[in-house]
């Protein structure tokens, strides 16, 4: 696995985020993944952590195997999230997302899926990403953190 760059900004990566999760992602070419443990201050209700920041989780691992993948950055067009059990603060979660289909570059399809770390499925997604133009690339680039070829290998 390698250690794929990540923003200044971002809220799941972003290293100058101060209420982000601040995560990184490293990838195998193929799935794009990330170890983490959200904290008590994510929860939504009776410790259990908010399915909005779940969602988000899984969001983010996808959109990157869209950009390992595909050599593109992309933004989510539609995300459908399945809960299958609590997701809790203080747990060593693992998110894997990977890019299932590419439709002509004009549409990616992916899947996501979030692990205890007994492996035990927390939450699954599947998501539509729709690639940006070379121009709004260009300018998300100048925010990253390392070196944006390690991705694209261009």
């Amino acid at each position: 696995m390698r250690t794929l760059p990540h923003s200044r900004s971002c809220f799941v990566c972003g290293e100058s985020n101060p209420i982000g999760f601040q995560l990184r992602l490293e990838t195998d070419d193929r799935t794009v993944q990330t170890h983490f443990v959200l904290r008590p201050e994510h929860v939504g209700f009776k410790q259990i952590v908010h399915g909005g920041l779940v969602s988000t989780l899984l969001d983010e691992v996808m959109a990157w195997a869209c950009a390992v993948q595909a050599k593109r950055f992309a933004f989510c067009a539609e995300l459908t999230v399945r809960f299958l059990r609590p997701v809790r603060p203080n747990e060593q979660l693992l998110a894997i997302g990977e890019l299932i289909v590419n439709r002509r570059d004009k549409i990616f399809e992916t899947k996501a899926k979030l692990l205890n770390a007994e492996g035990t499925l927390l939450a699954s997604a599947t998501g539509k990403y729709l690639p940006i133009t070379q121009a709004d690339a260009l300018e998300m680039a100048d925010d990253l953190v390392g070196d944006p070829q390690r991705v694209f290998g261009a």
